[in-house]
C-alpha cells in the first residue's frame, strides 16, 4: 500500500513518519481494548484458538488442557521457560491418547537385559562422564613379555570398571542416566546390583531431568554423593509402537514435564506437535503479559477504524500514509471472509457497523457468515501476537 503513495510522489520520509505514527496509535488502541486474563478457562480458549485450523483440531480440547497444565507446571519465580516442556512424539494410538507426564520421557531403553524393567522410588544419578576406560591422553605403549602380564593387565581393567560401578552403588543410586558410554562389563556389574541404566542421553534431556528430579549433573564419579541424586516415584521401560522408551515419572514437584503426543501416522503426529507447540507458546506469552484480545478479525477492524479517525487529526501528507496503514490492517478480516467463501465487502461493512456501536470484539463467524462477539465465543488471542505483528510489519516496511 505504500507503493501507491510513492507513485503519487509522496516522499518516502513522509510515508515512514506516517507509518510510525500509525503503528504507535495501533499499539495504544490494542492496549486499550485488551482484557486481563485471570482464569484457566480463558487460557484453554487461547490454546484452542491457536490450534484451530491445524490437523489437531479434532482433539483440541484435550490438547489445550494438556498445554495449559504443562505451562503452569514449569512456571517458577524466574518466569516460564517453555524449553522445559519436552514434546515427545510417537506413532501408534490415536491423538486422544496423548498425555502429560510429570517428569521426562526418554527415547532410550535400558542398556542390559538383566536390569529391572521398573524401579520404584528411584534415586537417580545423572552422569556427565563415561563409565568406561579412557585411552591415555598421550600415546603410550605397553610392552608385555609374558602371558601372566596380559592376565594381570585385563584383571586391572576389570577392577577399574568394578571400582567405578562400586562408587555409583555407594552413592545409593538405583537408576543411572549417563550422557556418554557405558562399558559392556560395567553394564553387567550394574545389572547384578539391580540398577537400571541408560546411556548416550542428549545433554538437553539431562538438563530437563535435573530440573524434573531435583538432581545434579555429576562430571566425575569421585564426587558423586547422596545429595546429587534426583528422585522419581517410578522409572520404567514402556513399549510405545515398535520402540522401547523410558518413563521417569511421579516426580514430586517437577519443573520439567513431557508432553507425549501420539497419532496414527507420522504425518498426523508432526501436525499435532506443531499445533501443541503453538498452543504452549501462546499460553506462556499470555501468562507473562496477562492480556489478551478477541480474535476473528475483531482487533484489526477496531484498529483500522480508529486509525482513520486519527488520520483526520493530522495536518500534513502523513495523513495519506496513516490511511494506507489502516487499509493494510484490514487485510486480515478480508482474507478470513474470502477463505470462508463469504463476500468480503458485505462482511467488512457489517463488522464496521458493529464496531461503530462500540462492540470492540465483533468478529466474523466463518461458519455462519454472521458477526459474533469473538471473546464470548472463545476465539481469544494473546495481545502480544497482535502488537508484535504490527511492530514487525511496520519496521520491515
Amino acid at each position: 500500500n505504500a507503493e501507491k503513495l510513492l507513485e503519487q510522489n509522496v516522499h518516502p520520509t513522509v510515508i515512514t513518519k506516517g507509518y510510525r505514527l500509525a503503528a504507535e496509535e495501533s499499539m495504544k488502541v490494542l492496549n486499550e481494548i485488551a482484557q486481563k486474563v485471570d482464569s484457566d478457562d480463558i487460557l484453554k480458549k487461547i490454546a484452542m484458538t491457536a490450534m484451530t485450523g491445524k490437523g489437531a483440531e479434532r482433539s483440541k480440547e484435550l490438547l489445550a488442557d494438556l498445554a495449559v497444565k504443562a505451562v503452569r507446571q514449569v512456571a517458577d519465580e524466574h518466569g516460564i521457560d517453555i524449553d522445559n516442556i519436552k514434546i515427545e512424539k510417537k506413532v501408534g494410538g490415536g491423538v486422544e491418547e496423548s498425555e502429560l507426564i510429570q517428569g521426562v520421557v526418554l527415547d532410550k531403553e535400558r542398556v542390559h537385559s538383566g536390569m529391572p524393567r521398573q524401579v520404584k522410588n528411584a534415586k537417580i544419578a545423572l552422569l556427565d562422564c563415561a563409565i568406561e576406560l579412557k585411552n591415555t591422553e598421550t600415546d603410550a605403549k605397553i610392552q608385555i613379555t609374558s602371558p601372566e602380564q596380559i592376565g594381570a593387565f585385563l584383571d586391572q581393567e576389570q577392577r577399574m570398571l568394578k571400582g567405578m560401578v562400586d562408587k555409583i552403588i555407594a552413592s545409593g543410586a538405583t537408576v543411572v542416566v549417563c550422557q556418554k558410554g557405558i562399558d559392556d562389563l560395567a553394564q553387567h556389574y550394574l545389572s547384578k546390583h539391580g540398577v537400571y541404566a541408560l546411556r548416550r542421553v542428549a545433554k538437553s534431556d539431562m538438563e530437563k531431568l535435573a530440573r524434573a528430579t531435583g538432581g545434579h549433573l555429576a562430571s566425575s564419579l569421585d564426587d558423586l554423593g547422596k545429595d546429587d541424586l534426583g528422585n522419581a516415584g517410578l522409572v520404567r521401560e514402556v513399549k510405545v509402537g515398535d520402540e522401547q522408551m523410558t518413563y521417569i515419572t511421579e516426580c514430586r514437584n517437577p519443573k520439567a514435564v513431557t508432553l507425549l503426543v501420539k497419532g496414527g501416522t507420522q504425518h498426523v503426529v508432526a501436525e499435532v506437535e506443531r499445533a501443541v507447540k503453538d498452543a504452549i507458546g501462546d499460553v506462556a506469552v499470555v501468562l507473562k503479559d496477562g492480556k489478551a484480545v478477541g480474535g476473528a478479525g475483531a482487533p484489526e477492524i477496531e484498529v483500522a477504524q480508529r486509525l482513520r479517525k486519527y488520520a483526520n487529526s493530522l495536518k500534513g501528507r502523513e495523513q495519506l500514509a496513516v490511511l494506507a496503514f489502516a487499509d493494510s490492517i484490514e487485510v486480515v478480516p478480508r482474507t478470513l471472509a474470502e477463505n470462508a467463501g463469504l463476500d468480503p465487502i458485505d462482511v467488512l461493512t457489517e463488522l464496521k457497523n458493529a464496531h461503530d456501536q462500540k462492540q470492540y470484539f465483533a468478529g466474523i463467524n466463518v461458519f455462519t457468515g454472521k458477526v459474533m462477539d469473538s471473546w464470548k465465543e472463545g476465539v481469544v488471542e494473546p495481545l502480544r501476537i497482535k502488537t508484535q505483528a504490527i511492530k514487525s510489519a511496520s519496521e520491515v516496511t
